[in-house]
Protein backbone atom coordinates (compact mmCIF):
# COMPACT_ATOMS: atom_id res chain seq x y z
CA UNK A 1 0.00 0.00 0.00
CA UNK A 2 1.62 2.79 -1.25
CA UNK A 3 0.00 5.61 -0.53
CA UNK A 4 0.17 4.96 3.38
CA UNK A 5 1.96 7.51 5.92
CA UNK A 6 4.39 5.87 8.78
CA UNK A 7 3.32 6.99 12.05
CA UNK A 8 7.22 8.10 12.77
CA UNK A 9 7.27 10.05 9.14
CA UNK A 10 9.40 13.61 9.14
CA UNK A 11 7.51 14.74 6.51
CA UNK A 12 6.94 18.57 5.72
CA UNK A 13 3.21 19.54 6.96
CA UNK A 14 2.84 22.45 3.82
CA UNK A 15 2.45 25.85 5.96
CA UNK A 16 4.69 25.22 8.21
CA UNK A 17 8.68 27.13 8.20
CA UNK A 18 10.18 24.24 7.38
CA UNK A 19 7.62 23.94 4.22
CA UNK A 20 8.03 27.81 3.25
CA UNK A 21 12.08 27.12 2.94
CA UNK A 22 11.51 24.52 0.60
CA UNK A 23 9.31 25.83 -1.29
CA UNK A 24 11.71 28.57 -1.51
CA UNK A 25 14.54 27.02 -2.59
CA UNK A 26 12.43 24.66 -5.46
CA UNK A 27 10.93 27.43 -6.77
CA UNK A 28 14.05 29.53 -7.03
CA UNK A 29 15.99 26.97 -9.02
CA UNK A 30 13.16 26.12 -11.44
CA UNK A 31 11.96 29.84 -11.84
CA UNK A 32 15.51 30.37 -12.73
CA UNK A 33 15.31 28.49 -15.74
CA UNK A 34 11.23 29.55 -16.15
CA UNK A 35 12.63 33.21 -16.28
CA UNK A 36 15.22 32.40 -18.67
CA UNK A 37 12.66 30.85 -20.58
CA UNK A 38 10.70 33.76 -20.56
CA UNK A 39 13.28 36.12 -21.08
CA UNK A 40 15.39 34.39 -24.09
CA UNK A 41 11.60 34.28 -26.21
CA UNK A 42 11.28 38.30 -25.26
CA UNK A 43 14.41 38.76 -26.98
CA UNK A 44 14.92 36.59 -29.69
CA UNK A 45 14.42 39.48 -32.43
CA UNK A 46 17.13 41.43 -30.69
CA UNK A 47 19.10 38.16 -30.71
CA UNK A 48 18.34 37.42 -34.35
CA UNK A 49 19.30 40.63 -35.50
CA UNK A 50 22.29 41.18 -33.43
CA UNK A 51 23.84 37.67 -34.37
CA UNK A 52 22.48 38.04 -37.71
CA UNK A 53 20.29 34.65 -37.11
CA UNK A 54 17.65 32.96 -39.61
CA UNK A 55 14.44 31.49 -38.28
CA UNK A 56 16.26 28.40 -38.33
CA UNK A 57 19.14 30.22 -35.75
CA UNK A 58 16.12 31.32 -33.54
CA UNK A 59 14.91 27.68 -33.80
CA UNK A 60 18.13 26.64 -32.65
CA UNK A 61 18.82 28.74 -29.55
CA UNK A 62 15.72 27.66 -28.14
CA UNK A 63 16.05 24.00 -29.44
CA UNK A 64 19.43 23.70 -28.20
CA UNK A 65 18.47 24.33 -24.81
CA UNK A 66 15.44 21.95 -24.88
CA UNK A 67 17.22 19.14 -26.83
CA UNK A 68 19.80 18.75 -23.88
CA UNK A 69 16.97 19.28 -21.38
CA UNK A 70 14.64 16.24 -22.89
CA UNK A 71 17.49 14.16 -23.75
CA UNK A 72 19.35 14.07 -20.31
CA UNK A 73 16.25 14.95 -17.59
CA UNK A 74 15.97 10.86 -17.12
CA UNK A 75 19.23 10.26 -16.73
CA UNK A 76 19.41 13.03 -14.12
CA UNK A 77 16.48 11.65 -12.42
CA UNK A 78 18.31 8.20 -11.94
CA UNK A 79 21.57 9.95 -10.71
CA UNK A 80 19.38 12.32 -8.24
CA UNK A 81 17.78 9.16 -7.05
CA UNK A 82 21.04 7.36 -6.78
CA UNK A 83 23.75 10.63 -5.66
CA UNK A 84 21.51 12.32 -3.47
CA UNK A 85 18.50 14.95 -4.84
CA UNK A 86 19.93 17.57 -2.92
CA UNK A 87 23.49 17.50 -4.23
CA UNK A 88 22.59 17.26 -8.04
CA UNK A 89 19.90 20.02 -7.77
CA UNK A 90 22.91 21.89 -6.36
CA UNK A 91 25.18 20.94 -8.79
CA UNK A 92 22.41 21.58 -11.84
CA UNK A 93 21.89 25.20 -10.71
CA UNK A 94 25.80 26.04 -10.47
CA UNK A 95 26.23 24.60 -14.05
CA UNK A 96 23.11 26.33 -15.33
CA UNK A 97 24.72 30.12 -14.20
CA UNK A 98 28.03 29.25 -15.53
CA UNK A 99 26.62 28.40 -18.62
CA UNK A 100 24.67 31.24 -18.50
CA UNK A 101 28.03 33.61 -18.33
CA UNK A 102 28.90 31.84 -22.33
CA UNK A 103 25.85 32.87 -23.46
CA UNK A 104 26.01 36.38 -22.54
CA UNK A 105 29.58 36.47 -23.76
CA UNK A 106 28.78 34.76 -27.15
CA UNK A 107 30.37 36.48 -29.76
CA UNK A 108 28.45 34.73 -32.45
CA UNK A 109 25.10 33.04 -33.03
CA UNK A 110 27.42 29.13 -32.94
CA UNK A 111 28.75 30.12 -29.20
CA UNK A 112 25.35 31.28 -28.17
CA UNK A 113 23.53 27.87 -29.58
CA UNK A 114 26.97 26.16 -27.52
CA UNK A 115 25.92 28.15 -24.45
CA UNK A 116 22.08 27.35 -24.37
CA UNK A 117 23.11 23.28 -25.05
CA UNK A 118 24.98 24.18 -21.44
CA UNK A 119 22.58 25.58 -19.67
CA UNK A 120 20.11 22.44 -20.95
CA UNK A 121 22.82 20.26 -19.35
CA UNK A 122 22.36 22.45 -15.92
CA UNK A 123 18.57 22.45 -16.28
CA UNK A 124 18.49 19.01 -16.82
CA UNK A 125 20.12 18.46 -13.68
CA UNK A 126 18.02 20.88 -11.56
CA UNK A 127 14.81 20.51 -12.98
CA UNK A 128 13.57 16.82 -11.79
CA UNK A 129 15.42 17.67 -8.27
CA UNK A 130 13.09 20.39 -7.67
CA UNK A 131 10.27 18.30 -7.93
CA UNK A 132 11.46 15.14 -6.44
CA UNK A 133 12.33 17.41 -3.19
CA UNK A 134 9.06 18.46 -3.53
CA UNK A 135 7.50 14.64 -3.30
CA UNK A 136 9.77 12.89 -1.09
CA UNK A 137 9.90 16.47 1.11
CA UNK A 138 5.72 16.69 2.22
CA UNK A 139 3.00 14.79 3.66
CA UNK A 140 1.19 12.65 1.08
CA UNK A 141 -1.91 14.93 1.92
CA UNK A 142 -0.19 18.10 1.21
CA UNK A 143 1.73 17.32 -1.64
CA UNK A 144 -0.90 18.78 -4.38
CA UNK A 145 -0.93 21.84 -2.36
CA UNK A 146 2.76 22.05 -2.64
CA UNK A 147 3.27 21.24 -6.02
CA UNK A 148 -0.04 23.99 -6.97
CA UNK A 149 2.50 26.36 -4.71
CA UNK A 150 5.45 25.65 -6.36
CA UNK A 151 3.58 25.84 -9.73
CA UNK A 152 2.71 29.49 -8.55
CA UNK A 153 5.79 30.63 -6.87
CA UNK A 154 7.32 29.62 -10.40
CA UNK A 155 5.24 31.89 -12.31
CA UNK A 156 5.84 34.82 -10.14
CA UNK A 157 9.85 34.50 -12.21
CA UNK A 158 7.57 34.36 -15.61
CA UNK A 159 5.67 37.18 -14.67
CA UNK A 160 8.32 39.42 -13.62
CA UNK A 161 10.77 37.64 -17.10
CA UNK A 162 9.04 39.92 -19.45
CA UNK A 163 9.41 43.32 -17.73
CA UNK A 164 13.14 42.77 -16.28
CA UNK A 165 14.41 40.84 -19.95
CA UNK A 166 12.11 43.66 -22.12
CA UNK A 167 13.45 46.35 -20.08
CA UNK A 168 17.29 45.00 -20.15
CA UNK A 169 16.76 44.54 -23.96
CA UNK A 170 15.12 48.12 -24.69
CA UNK A 171 17.56 50.32 -23.05
CA UNK A 172 20.58 48.20 -22.18
CA UNK A 173 21.29 44.74 -24.09
CA UNK A 174 20.04 41.33 -24.85
CA UNK A 175 23.41 39.73 -22.73
CA UNK A 176 21.72 41.11 -19.77
CA UNK A 177 19.66 38.31 -19.74
CA UNK A 178 21.66 35.52 -18.95
CA UNK A 179 23.25 37.62 -15.92
CA UNK A 180 20.13 37.84 -13.79
CA UNK A 181 20.72 34.15 -13.14
CA UNK A 182 23.80 34.81 -11.24
CA UNK A 183 22.08 36.38 -7.89
CA UNK A 184 19.50 34.18 -8.26
CA UNK A 185 21.30 30.58 -8.49
CA UNK A 186 23.55 31.90 -5.39
CA UNK A 187 20.61 32.23 -3.11
CA UNK A 188 19.03 29.07 -4.26
CA UNK A 189 22.36 27.27 -3.65
CA UNK A 190 22.41 28.88 0.00
CA UNK A 191 19.44 27.78 0.93
CA UNK A 192 19.10 24.58 -0.20
CA UNK A 193 22.40 23.73 1.65
CA UNK A 194 20.73 25.21 4.61
CA UNK A 195 17.63 24.40 4.75
CA UNK A 196 16.52 21.05 2.61
CA UNK A 197 17.99 17.58 3.66
CA UNK A 198 19.75 15.05 1.78
CA UNK A 199 17.29 12.34 0.09
CA UNK A 200 17.88 9.43 -2.13
CA UNK A 201 16.80 5.69 -3.16
CA UNK A 202 18.40 3.55 -0.72
CA UNK A 203 16.98 0.36 -3.30
CA UNK A 204 19.03 1.41 -6.14
CA UNK A 205 21.30 -0.79 -7.56
CA UNK A 206 22.91 -1.18 -11.48
CA UNK A 207 24.77 0.84 -13.59
CA UNK A 208 23.54 4.08 -15.32
CA UNK A 209 22.12 3.93 -18.72
CA UNK A 210 24.40 6.11 -20.48
CA UNK A 211 23.81 4.34 -23.76
CA UNK A 212 20.30 5.37 -22.99
CA UNK A 213 20.89 8.81 -22.92
CA UNK A 214 23.75 8.63 -25.74
CA UNK A 215 21.00 7.29 -27.99
CA UNK A 216 17.69 9.43 -26.95
CA UNK A 217 20.34 12.79 -27.51
CA UNK A 218 21.11 11.41 -31.29
CA UNK A 219 17.92 10.20 -32.07
CA UNK A 220 16.32 13.85 -30.68
CA UNK A 221 19.18 15.74 -32.14
CA UNK A 222 18.79 13.94 -35.57
CA UNK A 223 15.26 14.82 -36.04
CA UNK A 224 15.68 18.21 -34.93
CA UNK A 225 18.40 18.81 -37.15
CA UNK A 226 16.48 17.48 -40.18
CA UNK A 227 13.30 19.21 -39.31
CA UNK A 228 14.61 22.57 -38.57
CA UNK A 229 16.97 22.43 -42.05
CA UNK A 230 13.98 21.10 -44.25
CA UNK A 231 12.94 24.81 -43.87
CA UNK A 232 15.71 26.06 -45.83
CA UNK A 233 17.19 22.76 -47.65
CA UNK A 234 14.07 21.25 -48.25
CA UNK A 235 12.87 17.20 -48.06
CA UNK A 236 15.13 16.28 -50.70
CA UNK A 237 18.14 17.17 -49.34
CA UNK A 238 20.43 14.31 -48.81
CA UNK A 239 21.92 15.70 -45.54
CA UNK A 240 17.92 16.55 -44.06
CA UNK A 241 17.35 12.65 -44.77
CA UNK A 242 20.33 11.31 -43.18
CA UNK A 243 19.64 13.51 -40.38
CA UNK A 244 16.07 12.32 -40.12
CA UNK A 245 17.31 8.89 -40.74
CA UNK A 246 19.92 8.73 -38.10
CA UNK A 247 16.97 10.28 -35.74
CA UNK A 248 14.51 8.20 -36.17
CA UNK A 249 16.95 5.15 -35.87
CA UNK A 250 18.74 6.06 -32.98
CA UNK A 251 14.92 6.41 -30.94
CA UNK A 252 13.80 2.97 -32.60
CA UNK A 253 17.63 1.30 -30.58
CA UNK A 254 16.92 3.48 -27.41
CA UNK A 255 13.50 2.03 -27.43
CA UNK A 256 15.14 -1.39 -27.56
CA UNK A 257 17.99 -1.16 -25.27
CA UNK A 258 15.48 0.47 -22.68
CA UNK A 259 13.47 -2.78 -23.21
CA UNK A 260 15.99 -5.24 -22.71
CA UNK A 261 18.32 -3.30 -20.02
CA UNK A 262 18.58 -4.09 -16.24
CA UNK A 263 18.94 -0.92 -15.35
CA UNK A 264 16.86 1.67 -18.23
CA UNK A 265 16.85 5.40 -17.33
CA UNK A 266 12.92 5.34 -18.77
CA UNK A 267 11.83 1.91 -17.31
CA UNK A 268 8.79 0.37 -19.41
CA UNK A 269 6.96 -1.00 -16.55
CA UNK A 270 6.30 2.63 -15.33
CA UNK A 271 4.30 3.17 -18.15
CA UNK A 272 1.90 0.10 -17.12
CA UNK A 273 0.23 2.32 -15.37
CA UNK A 274 -2.51 4.17 -17.23
CA UNK A 275 -2.83 7.10 -15.13
CA UNK A 276 0.67 7.87 -15.55
CA UNK A 277 0.79 6.97 -18.87
CA UNK A 278 -2.56 9.17 -19.92
CA UNK A 279 -1.07 12.35 -18.36
CA UNK A 280 1.89 11.79 -20.41
CA UNK A 281 0.26 11.32 -23.24
CA UNK A 282 -1.73 14.76 -22.34
CA UNK A 283 2.07 16.44 -21.77
CA UNK A 284 3.33 15.68 -25.38
CA UNK A 285 0.45 17.61 -27.00
CA UNK A 286 -0.20 20.24 -24.94
CA UNK A 287 3.22 21.13 -24.16
CA UNK A 288 3.80 21.22 -28.11
CA UNK A 289 1.28 23.28 -28.71
CA UNK A 290 1.92 25.77 -26.35
CA UNK A 291 6.15 25.52 -27.29
CA UNK A 292 5.36 26.55 -30.43
CA UNK A 293 2.65 29.02 -29.42
CA UNK A 294 5.11 30.82 -27.12
CA UNK A 295 8.11 30.23 -29.35
CA UNK A 296 5.91 32.85 -32.03
CA UNK A 297 3.73 35.00 -30.32
CA UNK A 298 6.68 36.72 -28.80
CA UNK A 299 8.24 37.40 -31.61
CA UNK A 300 5.13 38.26 -33.88
CA UNK A 301 4.04 40.61 -31.43
CA UNK A 302 7.89 42.81 -32.07
CA UNK A 303 7.62 41.88 -36.11
CA UNK A 304 4.28 42.34 -36.99
CA UNK A 305 2.13 43.99 -34.62
CA UNK A 306 5.37 46.96 -33.70
CA UNK A 307 5.68 46.29 -30.30
CA UNK A 308 8.86 46.77 -28.64
CA UNK A 309 10.86 43.64 -26.28
CA UNK A 310 9.26 45.28 -23.31
CA UNK A 311 5.53 45.44 -24.24
CA UNK A 312 5.87 42.54 -26.12
CA UNK A 313 6.95 40.31 -22.78
CA UNK A 314 4.52 42.10 -20.90
CA UNK A 315 1.25 41.16 -23.39
CA UNK A 316 1.67 37.90 -21.37
CA UNK A 317 1.49 38.81 -18.04
CA UNK A 318 -2.12 38.11 -17.60
CA UNK A 319 -1.65 34.85 -18.30
CA UNK A 320 0.88 34.55 -15.49
CA UNK A 321 -0.96 36.03 -12.92
CA UNK A 322 -3.73 33.92 -13.31
CA UNK A 323 -1.59 30.95 -13.06
CA UNK A 324 0.30 32.64 -9.78
CA UNK A 325 -2.83 33.03 -8.33
CA UNK A 326 -5.17 30.23 -9.23
CA UNK A 327 -2.44 27.28 -9.16
CA UNK A 328 -3.01 26.41 -5.53
CA UNK A 329 -6.26 26.66 -5.69
CA UNK A 330 -6.20 24.23 -8.47
CA UNK A 331 -3.59 21.54 -7.27
CA UNK A 332 -6.08 21.44 -4.06
CA UNK A 333 -9.26 21.26 -6.24
CA UNK A 334 -7.54 18.00 -8.19
CA UNK A 335 -6.47 16.66 -4.73
CA UNK A 336 -10.22 16.58 -3.90
CA UNK A 337 -11.82 15.32 -7.31
CA UNK A 338 -9.24 13.59 -9.09
CA UNK A 339 -7.64 15.40 -12.07
CA UNK A 340 -9.77 14.07 -14.96
CA UNK A 341 -11.95 16.46 -15.20
CA UNK A 342 -9.51 20.05 -14.48
CA UNK A 343 -7.37 18.21 -17.33
CA UNK A 344 -10.23 17.96 -19.86
CA UNK A 345 -11.63 21.51 -19.40
CA UNK A 346 -7.39 23.00 -19.50
CA UNK A 347 -6.21 22.01 -22.85
CA UNK A 348 -9.91 22.75 -24.34
CA UNK A 349 -9.14 26.04 -22.94
CA UNK A 350 -5.95 26.07 -24.08
CA UNK A 351 -7.51 25.47 -27.87
CA UNK A 352 -9.91 28.23 -27.77
CA UNK A 353 -7.47 30.42 -26.45
CA UNK A 354 -5.03 29.67 -29.89
CA UNK A 355 -7.92 30.30 -31.86
CA UNK A 356 -8.52 33.69 -30.00
CA UNK A 357 -4.93 33.99 -31.47
CA UNK A 358 -6.07 34.64 -34.98
CA UNK A 359 -8.09 37.41 -34.36
CA UNK A 360 -4.33 38.90 -33.68
CA UNK A 361 -3.03 40.68 -36.85
CA UNK A 362 -1.14 43.52 -37.97
CA UNK A 363 -2.88 46.92 -36.68
CA UNK A 364 -5.30 45.06 -33.99
CA UNK A 365 -5.55 46.11 -30.53
CA UNK A 366 -3.61 44.66 -27.35
CA UNK A 367 -7.41 44.91 -25.29
CA UNK A 368 -9.53 43.58 -27.86
CA UNK A 369 -7.24 41.00 -30.14
CA UNK A 370 -4.11 39.72 -27.65
CA UNK A 371 -5.79 40.31 -24.03
CA UNK A 372 -8.58 37.75 -24.28
CA UNK A 373 -6.54 35.07 -26.03
CA UNK A 374 -4.18 35.64 -23.06
CA UNK A 375 -6.91 35.41 -20.58
CA UNK A 376 -8.28 32.06 -21.56
CA UNK A 377 -4.73 30.24 -22.37
CA UNK A 378 -3.84 31.61 -18.69
CA UNK A 379 -7.23 29.83 -17.07
CA UNK A 380 -6.39 26.83 -19.58
CA UNK A 381 -2.99 26.43 -17.72
CA UNK A 382 -4.49 26.83 -13.87
CA UNK A 383 -6.65 24.04 -14.92
CA UNK A 384 -4.25 21.72 -16.25
CA UNK A 385 -0.43 22.55 -15.08
CA UNK A 386 -0.91 21.94 -11.41
CA UNK A 387 -2.95 18.67 -11.67
CA UNK A 388 -0.91 16.96 -14.56
CA UNK A 389 2.13 17.73 -12.69
CA UNK A 390 0.60 15.96 -9.16
CA UNK A 391 -0.39 13.38 -11.11
CA UNK A 392 2.34 12.28 -12.84
CA UNK A 393 4.37 12.63 -9.37
CA UNK A 394 1.60 10.71 -7.57
CA UNK A 395 1.55 8.05 -9.72
CA UNK A 396 4.96 6.14 -8.42
CA UNK A 397 6.23 5.03 -5.38
CA UNK A 398 8.15 7.60 -3.81
CA UNK A 399 11.68 5.88 -4.30
CA UNK A 400 10.55 6.49 -7.84
CA UNK A 401 10.15 10.15 -7.56
CA UNK A 402 13.08 11.27 -9.71
CA UNK A 403 12.29 8.74 -12.22
CA UNK A 404 8.82 10.08 -12.48
CA UNK A 405 9.55 13.36 -12.51
CA UNK A 406 12.22 12.91 -15.00
CA UNK A 407 10.08 10.94 -17.46
CA UNK A 408 7.30 13.45 -17.44
CA UNK A 409 9.86 16.55 -18.35
CA UNK A 410 11.68 14.59 -20.71
CA UNK A 411 7.86 14.07 -22.07
CA UNK A 412 7.35 18.29 -22.22
CA UNK A 413 10.62 19.17 -24.13
CA UNK A 414 10.51 16.46 -26.06
CA UNK A 415 7.53 17.70 -27.08
CA UNK A 416 8.36 21.26 -27.55
CA UNK A 417 11.90 20.30 -29.15
CA UNK A 418 9.44 18.71 -32.07
CA UNK A 419 7.01 20.66 -32.33
CA UNK A 420 9.34 24.41 -32.23
CA UNK A 421 11.21 22.67 -34.88
CA UNK A 422 8.16 21.00 -36.89
CA UNK A 423 4.98 23.56 -36.85
CA UNK A 424 6.83 26.40 -37.76
CA UNK A 425 7.95 24.54 -40.76
CA UNK A 426 4.34 23.19 -41.70
CA UNK A 427 3.16 26.70 -41.13
CA UNK A 428 5.79 27.99 -43.87
CA UNK A 429 8.13 30.04 -41.35
CA UNK A 430 11.02 29.73 -42.79
CA UNK A 431 14.30 31.97 -43.91
CA UNK A 432 14.26 35.43 -42.76
CA UNK A 433 10.43 35.22 -43.56
CA UNK A 434 9.58 36.45 -39.50
CA UNK A 435 11.24 39.89 -40.73
CA UNK A 436 8.55 40.09 -42.82
CA UNK A 437 5.31 40.89 -41.21
CA UNK A 438 2.42 39.40 -44.26
CA UNK A 439 4.32 36.01 -44.30
CA UNK A 440 4.67 35.96 -40.90
CA UNK A 441 1.04 37.00 -40.33
CA UNK A 442 -0.09 33.94 -42.11
CA UNK A 443 2.23 31.19 -41.58
CA UNK A 444 1.60 32.59 -37.71
CA UNK A 445 -2.25 31.70 -37.93
CA UNK A 446 -1.67 28.22 -39.36
CA UNK A 447 0.35 27.26 -36.41
CA UNK A 448 -2.31 28.53 -34.26
CA UNK A 449 -5.20 26.01 -36.05
CA UNK A 450 -2.21 23.19 -35.45
CA UNK A 451 -1.58 24.36 -31.95
CA UNK A 452 -5.47 24.17 -31.52
CA UNK A 453 -5.64 21.11 -33.01
CA UNK A 454 -3.52 19.74 -30.45
CA UNK A 455 -4.53 21.08 -27.42
CA UNK A 456 -7.96 19.61 -28.34
CA UNK A 457 -6.75 16.12 -28.37
CA UNK A 458 -5.10 16.32 -24.96
CA UNK A 459 -8.38 17.06 -23.48
CA UNK A 460 -9.60 14.20 -25.46
CA UNK A 461 -6.63 12.11 -24.02
CA UNK A 462 -7.21 13.22 -20.45
CA UNK A 463 -10.75 12.49 -20.58
CA UNK A 464 -10.45 8.64 -21.82
CA UNK A 465 -7.01 7.59 -19.61
CA UNK A 466 -7.47 9.48 -16.45
CA UNK A 467 -10.98 8.05 -15.25
CA UNK A 468 -10.67 6.83 -11.92
CA UNK A 469 -9.59 3.31 -11.47
CA UNK A 470 -13.12 0.67 -10.67
CA UNK A 471 -12.36 -0.99 -7.32
CA UNK A 472 -11.91 -4.70 -7.78
CA UNK A 473 -14.94 -6.40 -7.28
CA UNK A 474 -14.53 -10.36 -5.86
CA UNK A 475 -16.20 -13.05 -4.71
CA UNK A 476 -17.79 -13.43 -0.99
CA UNK A 477 -16.27 -15.94 -0.23
CA UNK A 478 -12.93 -13.77 -0.63
CA UNK A 479 -12.49 -11.78 2.66
CA UNK A 480 -8.84 -10.45 2.41
CA UNK A 481 -8.32 -6.67 0.71
CA UNK A 482 -6.27 -6.39 -2.29
CA UNK A 483 -3.66 -3.37 -2.33
CA UNK A 484 -5.73 -2.62 -5.93
CA UNK A 485 -8.69 -1.14 -3.84
CA UNK A 486 -6.38 1.11 -3.26
CA UNK A 487 -3.90 1.85 -5.80
CA UNK A 488 -3.09 0.36 -9.40
CA UNK A 489 -1.51 -3.44 -8.26
CA UNK A 490 1.76 -2.43 -10.38
CA UNK A 491 5.31 -2.86 -8.01
CA UNK A 492 6.18 0.96 -9.58
CA UNK A 493 2.98 2.48 -9.44
CA UNK A 494 0.99 4.49 -7.15
CA UNK A 495 -2.72 6.12 -7.57
CA UNK A 496 -3.08 9.72 -8.26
Amino acid sequence: MVDAEPENSDRIAFGTARARWVLAATALGSGMAFLDGTVVNVALPAMGEDLNADIAGLQWIVNGYMLMLASLILLSGSLGDRLGRRRLFVVGVVWFAVASVVCAAAPNLEVMIAGRVLQGIGGALLTPGSLAILQTSFRHSDRGKAVGAWSGLTSVAAAIGPFVGGWLVDSGSWRLIFLINIPLALATVLVTLRHIPETRDEETTGKLDVAGAVLATVGLAGLTYGLISAGDRGFGDALVQVALAVGVLALAVFVEVERRSSHPMLPPGIFANMRFTGANLVTVVVYGALGTATFLLVVYLQTALGYDALWSGAALLPMTVLMLTLSGYAGGLSERIGPRLPMTIGPLLLAAGFLLMLRIEPGAGYVSAVLPAVIVLGLGLVCTVAPLTATVLSSVEDHHAGIASGVNNAVARSAQLMAVAAIPLAAGITGDSYRDPVAFSNGFQTAMWISAALAAAGSVLAWFTLAEPQPVVREPVEHHRHCALEAPPLSSTRKR
